[in-house]
């Protein structure tokens, strides 16, 4: 690690990491996306999705100080020797923070390009420098800078609080479905499964583990508290922003809503300020993610789940060939995909690797078994209702998705058994 992370972590900003991580760009681009699926029940998609959240969070704070290393789910399947299934779903994450990635590459162009007043060119271009330009500072050893992270999360929660006390104290009923057709409640079900991408930040905490001081006593109330946090904010901005801008403008204007619904309540100084949260968050969450990742990536090479290509350095200390190969996919995703299929395939990345952590804390933890256990039934119900939509609405992702996830369960091994490796599986 470098910079200003060298030194131990302590609860305040792991907290607000984690939290940042989470909002980092989550509700920027999922707003539109659920709520043209659920329309008024959007506010119960974000709590149904951040009750697993949290949960998840828990066991993964409770796993991480009972087996006392960074790796996250990867480390907990290792030393429960299930190494072929770790690198299977290690292989897995990375396509999911790729993806994740995409999605705040895509919000950072959007949001900058409509207070600019710029069009399509210049979606792809600002999409193609903020991935770019955060690989060449990866690059230079400053993909991981806390104490600017930590100013930037407090400027931007700020922000959004303010957002949403404001759309709240003009409260409307009505906005929930104006111009748009109301929906049953279990339609929540459907919107829920939709934005998981917006709560998988904290997860990044978990491969910082040995930086953060006195885990035992501070990782599960920190982590827990900072997604319940989280789940709140993510209500209160559903419902103000919907007051602001009316339903059927967040859902035909979902990439940029926010942006509407600041200009909306504060003309001009409301747009540049939404745009400048919108632009730091984003920025931040794809440094972060990108390092995180690279990081992850070399970890598992080093164990010889990746190719060796994988596990270098450059002078600086950093994962350079991941770092430039995930940013490279990343920025492309962002240039050539829709919001809508970006978000929904990574939530269904992070939906899986919830459930999976939450069935080894089911089978791992001496007590309070039946908390995971309540996160695995939810996400099973929720995840089968996410593969059944993007059946109907997105087929050839969830194709490719499949595609990839036959590629990544039963052929990865035949690969790694014809490159070099720093280890056999």
């Amino acid at each position: 690690m470098s910079g200003d992370s060298d030194t131990k972590l302590g609860p305040v900003r792991v907290w607000a990491l984690a939290a940042g991580g989470m909002v980092g760009g989550g509700i920027y681009i999922a707003l539109g996306v659920v709520i043209a699926v659920a329309a008024q029940w959007a506010w119960l998609s974000f709590v149904i999705s951040g009750v697993i959240a949290v949960i998840s969070a828990w066991s993964y704070a409770r796993l991480s100080n009972k087996y006392g290393k960074s790796g996250g789910a990867f480390e907990f399947l290792e030393d429960m020797d299930r190494r072929k299934l770790a690198g299977s779903l290690s292989w897995l994450l990375i396509v999911g923070y790729t993806l994740t990635i995409s999605v705040y590459a895509y919000a950072f162009g959007h949001y900058v390009a409509y207070a600019l007043a710029g069009g399509e060119w210049m979606i792809r271009a600002l999409a193609i420098l903020i991935g770019f330009g955060l690989i060449g500072l990866n690059l230079l050893g400053v993909g991981k800078m806390t104490s600017v992270e930590v100013v930037i999360v407090t400027g931007n929660l700020a922000i959004l609080v303010v957002l949403a006390v404001w759309g709240l104290s003009q409260w409307d009923g009505l906005q929930l479905v104006s111009g748009i057709e109301p929906r049953a409640p279990w339609a929540s079900i459907v919107g829920a499964a939709a934005i998981f991408v917006s709560y998988e930040g904290f997860q990044l905490l978990t491969y910082e583990y040995d930086q953060i001081a006195n885990p035992q006593k501070t990782f599960v109330p920190v982590l827990v508290s900072s997604a319940i946090f989280v789940v709140f904010v993510y209500v209160a901005v559903a419902l103000g922003a919907t007051m602001l801008a009316g339903a059927l403008t967040v859902v035909e204007q979902k990439e940029i809503a926010l942006s509407v619904a600041a200009k909306n309540a504060a003309g001009t100084a409301g747009l540049v300020a939404m745009t400048i949260a919108a632009a730091f968050a984003t920025a931040a969450a794809i440094n972060s993610t990108l390092y995180s990742t690279a990081k992850l990536a070399e970890r598992i090479a080093n164990d010889g789940m990746l190719p060796s290509w994988f596990d270098h350095e450059n002078r600086f200390g950093v994962p350079d060939r991941p770092v430039v190969l995930i940013g490279i996919m990343a920025t492309f995703l962002a240039i050539i995909g829709s919001l809508s299929s970006l978000v929904e395939a990574a939530s269904l990345v992070f939906l899986v690797t919830f459930m999976v952590v939450n069935i080894i804390a089911w089978r791992e933890m001496d007590d309070w078994r039946w908390i995971p256990a309540i996160a695995v039934v939810l996400s099973f119900i929720v995840g089968l209702v996410l593969i059944a939509r993007l059946a109907v609405n997105a087929p050839v992702p969830l194709a490719l998705l499949a595609a990839l996830s036959v590629f990544v369960f039963v052929a990865r091994p035949m690969i790694l058994a014809r490159v070099h490796t720093e280890g056999g599986e």
